[in-house]
């Protein structure tokens, strides 16, 4: 399930259990956590306005990110692979970057294997969940 820029799943576990599954997921599959943005957190503190549990991860492939770094060296904007996590009634969801999607605007033929490579990656990493 999905939509043409992300992949997704919807799960019975709560927002936290959800998370520190994911986090464990992208190890499995050699993805380290670059960054973690709470965004509930952030729109508090911001705006002061409430919002739902909502996380970005930002997680990397190395050797992928190298490959990518190499054969287009402005590909740092779109990277890393992002990741959200957020609390829905019932459970939480899980969103991934599709990067063929991300990767496609850059019309470099050398990154569509790689593209299609981290893809199967993050698509294992959410079915798995």
């Amino acid at each position: 399930m999905g939509g043409e820029y992300f992949i997704e799943r919807r799960l019975s576990s709560d927002f936290q259990t959800t998370v520190v599954r994911v986090k464990e997921a992208l190890a499995r599959e050699g993805f380290g956590v670059l960054t973690e943005i709470d965004l509930k957190a952030k729109l508090k503190e911001k705006l002061g306005v409430d919002f739902k549990d909502y996380v970005i991860l930002g997680a990397c492939h190395p050797p992928s990110a190298y490959k990518a770094v190499c054969a287009e060296e402005s590909i740092g904007v779109l990277l890393p692979c992002n990741v959200v996590v957020h609390a829905v009634e019932g459970g939480s969801v899980v969103k991934a970057v599709r990067p063929t999607a991300s990767l496609g605007i850059v019309k470099n033929p050398t990154l569509e294997p790689l593209g299609r490579e981290v893809e199967a990656m993050l698509t294992r990493v959410v079915q798995s969940l």
